[in-house]
């Protein structure tokens, strides 16, 4: 894929060496000169430009890339370059890094964000997700689909303990992606049971994410576990 990474700071080259790892052509843009290290990313292209710039996207054929990520320090740089990619150059992907958490919830799909990175958040996640038992913690939100991806572990005692992934009747229109035991991920096979202290990771609809948290553990049962 040909990804476009607005913003060379530590945070774009890191995300440039990454893709760049995994086979992808990138593309690095920002508007200080400071911020044009080649060396530090030899692999990727580099353009000194203001990516919220229309003739800028064009000098950089903004219209044959798969994926443009808006990654500098502003957040009002961020959404319009990714209104531009996907307005005027009908960007397939967007990505949008959220500086600021008072607004996050700017970044939707009417400024063409696709999928929005909020750092903080993302922190906290995960923090709930360590020392949780028994309630549903939202990881991640993709935009465009208006669906989360969303973990639960479930305690011993959890109802659906000893069930089939092929009996479980999720609502709405959760699923099942997978099961994470004993520290490693697994497929969730059909025919496998869940046990006690299995991570499940689900992408569900935010407006079920209450009755699946409900169908897995009643309420009652709900225990938050100390960090030892």
């Amino acid at each position: 894929m040909r990804v476009a990474i607005a913003g060379a700071g530590n945070v774009g080259r890191s995300i440039a060496r990454e893709l760049i790892a995994n086979g992808h052509q990138i593309l690095l843009i920002d508007r200080d000169p400071n911020a044009i290290k080649p060396e530090s990313v030899p692999e990727a292209e580099w353009l000194l430009a203001d990516a919220c710039e229309l003739a800028s996207l064009e000098e950089a054929s903004f219209e044959t890339c798969d994926v443009a990520i808006a990654a500098t320090g502003d957040d009002k740089s961020n959404l319009v370059h990714s209104l531009l990619a996907k307005t005027e150059f009908g960007v397939p992907r967007t990505v949008g890094r959220v500086n600021h958490p008072s607004n996050e919830w700017m970044f939707d799909d009417l400024w063409g964000v696709d999928v929005a990175v909020s750092t903080p958040r993302l922190m906290c996640a995960l923090v709930e997700e360590a020392v949780t038992v028994g309630d549903l913690v939202r990881l991640f939100s993709f935009r465009g689909g208006h669906a989360n991806l969303v973990e639960m572990t479930l305690p011993d005692g959890s109802p659906r303990v000893g069930t089939r992934v092929a009996d479980l009747n999720l609502p709405g229109d959760a699923v099942l992606v997978t099961i994470i035991r004993d520290g490693a991920a697994r497929a969730p096979e059909r025919d496998a049971a869940l046990e006690g202290s299995d991570e499940l990771l689900f992408v569900a609809d935010p407006s079920y994410e209450a009755e699946l948290a409900q169908y897995l553990v009643p309420r009652s049962m709900r225990t938050t576990a100390e960090i030892g």
